[in-house]
């Protein structure tokens, strides 16, 4: 799909791509076949697809498996997938932030970066076998950055526990209609068991949002004032933007068991 093709269609359609929704439509067909190409889509697999768009990924996604569910929240986009590809697919007419994933075993999708990080948080609660997704450039920096980096954040922390993430190429703003202002990257996400243990996941993930919520003050202190800790915890006196998220978790587990003494004691 070419630049020119991807106007036409904006016009035939009546779609006026909107900011507020990230709505800038790939017009690359080679960075649009290597996007399939790394998520290893094959026949029999599941395959989600966040915002399909003008389809540029749907068609080649169904070239490989007959199994497709997309999720679109605009009403002229969804019309227009669902003349295209009928009966191919199953349409979900709705925002994908609200609405239950069906079961899927690849993740395929250019995501609005208005929803990146909600729609990240929610796959990472499902079951699947890869994800690739585009993303602005400035939020897959934030998704692979390291310890002590203006980029580490709890987006960082919480995909490293869960799966092993990495960029694999970046795509100038060029590449779409309406051109962004910023780039864009395809990130890979591969689900595997977490890198160290937490006495229980909710109090470690808890405390990530909290402490990254109040960065710049001293873990302890933020802890405190959210009414999470008294303060006998380590590393009290560091920054959380410091630490690396085994560190967070020594954090999170001395953390649930403050908790359970004062359970106990009540």
């Amino acid at each position: 799909m070419s630049r020119s093709e991807t106007g036409r269609l904006i016009a035939a359609t009546g779609i006026v791509p909107k900011k507020s929704k990230g709505q800038n439509f790939l017009t690359d067909g080679r960075v649009a076949d290597r996007h399939v190409n790394f998520a290893g889509v094959s026949e029999g697999d599941r395959v989600l697809e966040v915002g399909p768009g003008l389809g540029i990924l749907t068609g080649r996604i169904l070239e490989r498996t007959s199994s497709l569910t997309c999720i679109e929240l605009d009403d002229i986009l969804a019309d227009f997938i669902e003349e295209k590809y009928g009966g191919r697919l199953t349409l979900v007419r709705g925002d994908a932030v609200k609405v239950p994933f069906p079961p899927f075993d690849r993740f395929v999708s250019n995501l609005p970066y208005s929803v990146s990080t909600p729609i990240i948080f929610k796959l990472l609660e499902h079951d699947f076998k890869k994800a690739v997704v585009m993303v602005q450039k400035e939020f897959a920096d934030r998704m692979v950055a390291d310890v002590g980096g203006p980029d580490y954040s709890r987006l960082t922390v919480n995909l490293y526990y869960r799966a092993d993430c990495r960029i694999l190429e970046n795509v100038p703003r060029s590449r779409f209609n309406p051109a962004p202002k910023v780039d864009s990257a395809l990130v890979e996400i591969v689900p595997r068991p977490a890198p160290f243990t937490v006495k229980d996941e909710r109090t470690f993930f808890r405390v990530t949002e909290t402490t990254f919520n109040h960065r710049r003050k001293k873990i302890g202190t933020s802890l405190k004032a959210a009414g999470i800790s008294k303060g006998n915890i380590p590393y009290a006196d560091e920054r959380i933007e410091n630490l690396r998220p085994a560190e967070i978790a020594e954090i999170a587990d001395a953390v649930f068991d403050e908790s359970m003494q004062r359970n106990i004691k009540a």
